[in-house]
């Protein structure tokens, strides 16, 4: 309690003192530009991911401009400790999408190198895509996907750079059979998320759907 009044919690964006659970307040929650999409296979990332590699499905919970509370949210929970957005994001998700009988069985976030693991301290996925585990009883494994290269972020890369994904990621295990929703954070390119459907798909009966925080 004490510690509630000498350091209270602020919306991220505009400042405000708000509940210690709160990440942002209502009202600049409003200023969130969510896509409004189902998780289908007719939405625009799902369509962009088609051009790159099978896609069953696929959904982005916002739009990532150059500008908005979409890239502050992410950026926040990727570069200033900010994991309770993690949750937050989910709980959004989670809110919006209704499966039909073709519930993904598996959920594999995408990793970072242990180097820039080490540097973070954490994997801004991890939360998020533990709570989207629990909510809709599909397991999450963490320790699936593994990142071979370590390259600069996407935010800071040349363009042509983006294309250099041959030995991205190896899978730790096989996996067959199975209909595994990828996630990520941002989807730009989509480079990194096909480096990663491939992997899935040269094994037997995999399928694989898409879910991304938002899409540039």
């Amino acid at each position: 309690m004490l510690l509630d009044l000498l350091l209270p919690n602020r919306c991220l964006h505009c400042n405000r003192i708000i509940p210690a659970a709160m990440p942002v307040c209502e009202a600049c929650e409003a200023q969130i530009h969510y896509t409004h999409w189902n998780f289908d296979g007719k939405n625009p990332l799902a369509q962009k991911c088609r051009m790159l590699f099978p896609t069953e499905k696929a959904f982005a919970l916002m739009h990532f401009g150059k500008e908005g509370l979409s890239r502050e949210l992410i950026h926040s929970l990727k570069y200033r400790q900010r994991e309770i957005l993690g949750k937050m994001l989910a709980e959004r998700v989670a809110e919006r999408i209704v499966f039909d009988d073709d519930k993904p069985q598996l959920i594999a976030s995408v990793p970072l190198h242990p180097k820039k693991l080490r540097q973070r301290g954490y994997n801004q996925l991890h939360l998020f895509a533990d709570a989207l585990s629990e909510k809709w009883k599909i397991p999450h494994d963490k320790n699936l996907l593994k990142r071979n290269i370590h390259k600069k972020s996407q935010a800071t890369s040349k363009f042509d750079e983006r294309f250099k994904t041959q030995n991205l990621f190896s899978l730790t295990k096989t996996i067959e059979n199975q209909h595994i929703m990828v996630v990520d954070d941002v989807f730009t390119t989509g480079n990194t998320m096909a480096s990663i459907a491939w992997e899935f798909l040269k094994s037997e009966g995999n399928r694989v759907s898409v879910l991304v925080m938002a899409m540039d």
